[in-house]
């Protein structure tokens, strides 16, 4: 049996490893959340930072749920192998700066005394937008979602993020110790605003003087953050293996291109994270919104329109030359609803965007991108529907996109095989079209009475909803994709 990755020694001559001496590490990051996106994201542009600045922000990470991975990381002494593949061939580059992990279900007094510990300085996350208990009508607090009640009642013992946050910020207050900032890495129009008001709300209800303190004192940068990655499979791991001559359970792999765009607000230093390639910026909004409306808005148009297609990945979508146009007149009708975004041409971005979905050697799986559908459908195609329309655009892309989305959330093939839909409203979709009639209409006018995801705007323009109707219809009647 080929022996685990747990030092930098001994590695293949093909492996590319940290250029800075990890003894030299100290913890002064925590990260909750630690999936493959953060491990092909925020711990490569750390590790980046590191090399070219010789500084000492080590990271701890935990798991807030699941202990796979954190006991990968482990039993690896936090080595990992990250794998870039592009049509080139594939490049192994071993990342460093993970130091140990954490388990929050097994040990949560545990995590709460690494949050409450100085040497924290950055509380960072990547946990999917459901994780955040925000009500999307008010914008608020959730108070239905399972974690916020638990922690709402017993606040000193929390099994969320919120209430984590809050207890954690709480504890140093208490004992007069700096605080951290926290950093959302995840796809939020304004995710550092939406963290602060989901803090401050859970604080409110438990401390009106911790709301205070934690206002007057915490700041919540934003960040936009962008790199396609794929779940990892058993080639993964082959791979990695092959490349670095060790086994690696914690390997992932990701597309070339990476970008981070930071609003630099932090309490109490950060990595060197510019020298990675990082912009910091005072404002962070034009980047998400780019982001969000043009990349990630037309890949749930593709991930919807590509799975009930009988497409398993995103570059097999792309191999359809209608999908690819639809996708690329769906990211200029985006462009249409931003403001300029400095430094970046949105023809060039969007051409860019379309041969990334395209890349051959990203196995991007359409169900993947497809779960969790009523938490990411708002910002990235509902809110610039809503724009559009006011500006007398007809949003035929937006139709498309949410006409798919419905005939995915009918949860059957069109050969009558079901799947389950992967998305925490999934329970609610089902009543609502349990006994509907099969047709765009009924099934259209069910869903658009969900609370609290499709804005009046929309659900009170009738030639819009006539439209994702009729597009509804017809991918109901004949899911190969005919072309609109």
């Amino acid at each position: 049996m080929t022996e685990r990755l747990q030092t930098l020694s001994g590695l293949a001559p093909t492996a590319k490893l940290p250029a800075y001496d990890r003894n030299q590490l100290k913890s002064g990051i925590l990260h909750l959340g630690p999936g493959a996106f953060f491990r092909a994201h925020f711990a490569p542009f750390t590790d980046a930072a590191l090399a070219a600045s010789c500084g000492d922000w080590g990271i701890e990470v935990a798991s807030l749920r699941t202990a796979d991975v954190a006991d990968h990381l482990n039993e690896q002494n936090g080595l990992y192998t990250m794998l870039i593949r592009d049509t080139s061939g594939t490049v192994a580059q071993v990342i460093g700066p993970i130091l140990r992990a954490h388990v929050a279900t097994r040990d949560p007094a545990g995590l709460l005394d690494r949050l409450e510990d100085p040497t924290i300085r950055i509380v960072s996350l990547t946990v999917t937008e459901k994780a955040y208990g925000m009500d999307t009508a008010t914008g608020g607090l959730d108070l239905n979602h399972a974690d916020v009640a638990a922690d709402l009642a017993n606040r000193h013992a929390p099994r969320g993020v919120i209430g984590y946050l809050v207890e954690g910020l709480s504890r140093r207050r208490a004992k007069g110790i700096a605080p951290f900032t926290p950093l959302s890495c995840d796809n939020l129009p304004s995710n550092g605003a939406v963290l602060k008001r989901l803090v401050l709300d859970f604080a409110e209800r438990v401390d009106p003087s911790l709301r205070q303190w934690i206002e007057a004192n915490v700041p919540f940068p934003s960040t936009m953050v962008d790199r396609i990655t794929p779940a990892s499979t058993e080639v993964t791991y082959q791979d990695a293996e092959r490349l670095t001559g060790r086994q690696d359970l914690a390997a992932i792999e990701t597309e070339p291109f990476t970008q981070w765009v930071i609003e630099d607000d932090f309490a109490n230093g950060r990595p060197a994270w510019e020298k990675a390639g990082a912009l910091m910026v005072t404002d962070v909004s034009a980047y998400e919104k780019m982001k969000l409306r043009m990349l990630n808005g037309a890949h749930s148009l593709l991930a919807y329109l590509g799975y009930i297609g009988g497409y398993e990945f995103i570059r097999e979508v792309m191999d359809n030359a209608g999908l690819a146009a639809l996708a690329y007149r769906h990211m200029h009708a985006a462009a249409r609803t931003l403001d300029a975004v400095p430094g970046i041409d949105l023809d060039d971005y969007a051409s860019e965007l379309i041969a990334r979905f395209a890349n051959k050697a990203i196995a991007h799986r359409t169900y993947q991108i497809a779960m969790d559908g009523t938490q990411k459908l708002p910002q990235r195609l509902l809110e610039p529907a809503t724009e559009a329309l006011a500006h007398g655009d007809k949003a035929e892309t937006y139709a498309i996109a949410v006409a798919a989305w419905m005939r995915y959330a009918i949860g059957e093939h069109g050969n009558g095989e079901r799947y389950e839909l992967r998305d925490p409203r999934a329970g609610e979709i089902a009543a609502l079209i349990a006994d509907v009639p099969r047709t765009g209409l009924a099934i259209s006018a069910a869903l658009f009475t969900l609370p609290g995801l499709f804005p009046a705007a929309l659900t009170g323009h009738r030639a819009w909803t006539q439209d994702v109707s009729d597009k509804l219809e017809i991918l109901i009647q004949d899911d190969r994709l005919p072309l609109f």
